[in-house]
């Protein structure tokens, strides 16, 4: 193995490191991106960080924190981080100038931030204070650790995926209409985690009357509740609904104007905004505008066929994550989902599995469209 060969393993390896620093605000650090630094010297980690909550700390400020905390001085030692460090002063001043005045002489990073207000200017801070910057180490781990971000940043919408549940035979409901319990405890637990990670969730009015769902994360221990967001074109959604009673907050799109409504839904709790419809819905991608402008960086879907189809066919569509669950409905049973059908399997919808697993009693599939659509 050749010098260069080493060298590049001991990068991969600190940078795994910093990786799995990130995924400790896995559940935290939205609407910020996810990211974790670790400081080295020699072979010898001398400080560990992760981005924990927006508005506090970055991940490069707690790394050199917990160095000096342990006593070490930072300069001459290398610094690796997931994503590239701030040059900008938002919510907390920027990481480039802390990483210069630590003495930090190289910064390893993973992925580039495509944040307009970043986007490079961190590389080129660095670089002009005279530290040697490497950049692209395990760039790709480093971006899925904030798939819904990037999306946001890059498109101005969140990352949409959209949850579903079947039977074995593509039904998501018997005949009269009972669904919510189609999937195991297990798969349960699993879609509450999904909640847990996503700054909304977003649900049709269909849904809403249907399973009058609570929408929350109902795990052990303090969780941030998402955002708790219902498509609702005539604004018939019942003042009661179970939604209005849990904590955080829910927001109701709609094109009805009736101040009556909108003033009951409000005193019940809800936040109403007003979209124009034209005649065949809401606008789903004026919607996800709206919602990236609120900071969401993962929209969770929860809705049934109407809405799951509608959000497919208008290309809007991140990931589907089935579960499917290990029992027969039958051809009286509701579809997965409302979608024009195809005339030959060439106009088929084509999915690619990222992962297939097994969820207790039932099975969990993780698809994403194919660039060939």
């Amino acid at each position: 193995m050749s010098s260069d060969d080493v060298r590049i393993r001991v990068h991969e390896m600190y940078m795994q490191r910093a990786i799995e620093l990130a995924r400790r605000g896995w559940y935290t650090a939205r609407p910020n991106p996810r990211v974790g630094c670790v400081i080295v010297a020699g072979s010898r980690v001398l400080g560990d960080g992760w981005h924990v909550r927006a508005g506090e700390a970055h991940a490069e400020r707690n790394a050199l924190a917990d160095a000096a905390a342990r006593g070490h001085e930072t300069k001459g030692a290398t610094a690796y981080v997931t994503l590239e460090p701030c040059a900008h002063t938002g919510r907390t001043p920027p990481c480039t100038q802390a990483l210069i005045e630590a003495g930090i002489e190289r910064v390893v990073i993973g992925a580039q931030d495509p944040n307009p207000a970043v986007d490079g200017q961190g590389i080129d801070a660095l670089r002009a204070a005279g530290l040697e910057v490497i950049t692209g180490v395990l760039a790709e781990r480093c971006a899925a650790l904030n798939a819904g971000f990037n999306q946001r940043m890059t498109g101005n919408r969140p990352r949409v995926r959209v949850k579903l549940a079947m039977s074995l035979d593509g039904r998501t409901a018997a005949v009269d209409g009972t669904s919510q319990w189609i999937t195991g405890d297990t798969a349960r637990d699993d879609v509450h985690r999904l909640r847990a990670e996503s700054g909304a969730v977003l649900i049709g009015r269909g849904t809403a009357a249907a399973d009058d769902p609570s929408l929350t994360v109902r795990l052990p221990g303090d969780w941030d509740q998402p955002l708790r967001v219902v498509l609702d074109s005539g604004l018939a959604m019942a003042t009661h609904a179970k939604m209005f009673c849990q904590p955080g907050e829910t927001l109701i799109f709609t094109a009805s104007d009736d101040e009556d409504k909108t003033g009951a839904l409000e005193e019940a709790g809800a936040r109403v905004a007003r979209l124009d419809s034209d005649g065949s819905g809401l606008d789903l991608g004026r919607v996800l505008g709206l919602l990236a402008e609120r900071e969401i960086n993962d929209v969770l879907v929860e809705a049934g066929p109407t809405l799951a189809g509608a959000l497919t066919q208008a290309g809007l569509v991140d990931e589907y994550i089935i579960y499917v669950a290990p029992q027969l409905i039958g051809d009286t049973g509701r579809g997965l989902m409302s979608l024009v059908g195809a005339v030959g399997l060439d106009d088929a919808t084509q999915l690619v599995f990222d992962n297939v697993e097994p969820v207790g009693v039932d099975l969990k599939i993780t698809a994403r469209p194919s660039k060939e659509n």
